[in-house]
């Protein structure tokens, strides 16, 4: 079954058929018998686990999660719902697995990954009109890595259009009634971006885990919003070839999954690391910096203080620390990086991979507004805005930021760290809850407001967690806590989540 963009007049004349065609084959064993896996409890460690002891098979496991998917067109997670090619991939690795007599790492997990991340025999459309009919023929080396593990790909998952926002809100694609990828916790608010696909599959238990991509918050965003756990890797740990990018300065992959102990498992497949078990918080140092808890609404605000206090009460240390500059700093990173190298990476990208589009061709054809202001604004004319509101030549900007602003940063970020003998710097992923899902919510407005706090580290290239804590009390919505930490420990990063996520627990799934 493949999602494009079509009425919905037309999907639900076309649903049935599909149905019936994915039933047909049920009589050739797509459909697996025995009980139906208890998907809304199921972490990927979990499924693995289960499929490996014999209590579920891969065929079973993954016809529930793809029954989930049919079930939620209204969160416009997918633009391609893989369905009888990942049945049969799940029919043979129950076959394979039989026969080898053992378990890869993976084996027979689905997941979904992020449309903009090379899938061989998939289309990568970035979210984007002009690449609707780019298909890869080579796995991405991130996605290579899953497969080999054992891992399935159930479908590529919507994003913001080009990775250039923090909404979901895209203009192209969608299964259900409206535009827009929707939350997994409430369908009325925004899934946070631009891995928005990712973020409302995982929470609404339509996968258990899946690859996407960070350039200044876009794994991290989507689990605060939706309630999965994930990693931003320091840069230049996982490879980034056969990933449409922004910025090579910023962007990397990232796991997002049900579960911190997921995220371990996924870092542990990508990376080549050794396990790693959740580390005793009464030996952990975290630092609190006051910027980061600033303009916070109120249900981020009660449940981050009701956290950092069950994070005491567990015997870690938090410290309040001063970081000088750190906003101002990063103000002098961000764009000029993204924008300036935007450029000439799409550019390089749409020309190596044989795409057949120019980044003009790309440019003309993108569909939301707001990312079709920042072509033609910025990238295409090589621009940044000015201070009086006026477009400036962005590369003198640009190497201003990377010969001083962003050693700075990482200068700024290591001092922290090492003077404060700190494991990391613990604050809300993002200010506040996920907004309604609307063209407003791709404003510039919203997209500083949220990317604030997730910004600065990415700019530093440093590595960061997140993982939910609680369900806002006025709004049900799920709040996450970010941890950042100093470049390269990512290991002792994720145990000090897999420490957290048993302090917080897991956040029970979406009301069906």
């Amino acid at each position: 079954m493949r999602f494009v963009p079509v009425t919905e007049t037309i999907f639900r004349l076309l649903r049935p058929a599909f149905v019936a065609a994915v039933a047909l084959s049920g009589s050739a064993g797509a459909f697996a018998a025995g009980p139906a896996p208890a998907i809304d409890t199921l972490s990927a460690v979990d499924a693995v686990q289960a499929v490996c002891d014999g209590r579920i098979e891969s065929q079973a496991l993954m016809q529930a999660y793809l029954e989930r998917a049919r079930a939620r067109p209204d969160l416009n997670a997918f633009v391609t719902l893989d369905e009888a090619p990942a049945l049969r991939a799940a029919r043979a690795a129950d076959t394979s697995r039989s026969a080898r007599g053992k378990c890869l790492p993976l084996d027979g997990l689905p997941i979904v990954v992020k449309d903009n991340i090379h899938v061989a025999g998939m289309r990568n459309t970035a979210g984007t009109p002009a690449l609707k009919d780019f298909e890869p023929s080579t796995d991405a080396p991130v996605v290579r890595k899953l497969r080999d593990a054992g891992a399935i790909v159930m479908g590529k998952t919507n994003m913001h259009e080009l990775a250039f926002g923090i909404s979901g809100y895209n203009m192209v694609f969608k299964s259900g009634e409206a535009y827009g990828v929707r939350n997994a916790y409430d369908p009325t608010r925004m899934a946070g971006g631009s891995s928005s696909g990712n973020g409302a599959a995982i929470g609404a238990r339509i996968a258990p885990a899946g690859i996407g991509t960070d350039t200044g918050g876009s794994v991290r965003i989507p689990c605060s919003f939706n309630g999965c756990a994930a990693l931003r890797p320091t840069v230049g740990r996982y490879p980034q070839a056969g990933i449409t990018p922004i910025s090579h300065t910023r962007d990397t992959a990232g796991p997002m999954a049900v579960s911190m102990f997921d995220v371990e498992l996924l870092d542990r497949v990508i990376s080549g690391d050794a396990p790693v078990q959740a580390a005793d918080l009464s030996g952990v140092r975290l630092g609190v910096v006051a910027p980061l808890y600033a303009d916070l609404d109120a249900d981020t605000r009660v449940a981050t203080e009701a956290a950092l206090d069950r994070l005491r009460a567990a015997g870690a240390t938090l410290v309040d620390v001063e970081m000088p500059q750190l906003m101002e700093l990063n103000g002098r990173i961000g764009f000029p990086l993204a924008l300036f190298e935007a450029h000439d990476d799409v550019a390089g990208y749409l020309e190596h991979h044989s795409t057949g589009v120019t980044l003009e061709q790309l440019a003309r054809q993108i569909a939301s507004p707001d990312v079709r202001a920042t072509y033609e604004s910025f990238v295409l004319p090589r621009k940044l805005p000015g201070t009086d509101g006026s477009a400036v030549d962005a590369q003198p900007v640009y190497e201003a930021a990377m010969r001083d602003a962003r050693p700075a940063l990482q200068k700024l970020y290591a001092d922290t760290f090492r003077q404060n003998r700190l494991d990391g710097i613990v604050f809300p992923t993002v200010p506040a809850v996920a907004m309604p899902a609307n063209p407003e919510s791709s404003s510039l407005e919203n997209f500083v407001r949220y990317i604030r706090n997730t910004d600065p580290g990415s700019n530093a290239g440093v590595p960061g967690i997140t993982l939910p804590v609680a369900l806002g009390a006025t709004t049900r919505l799920p709040v996450g806590l970010e941890i950042d930490g100093p470049a390269g420990s990512d290991r002792r990063l994720v145990a000090i989540g897999m420490a957290l996520e048993k302090v917080f627990g897991r956040l029970a799934p979406p009301a069906r």
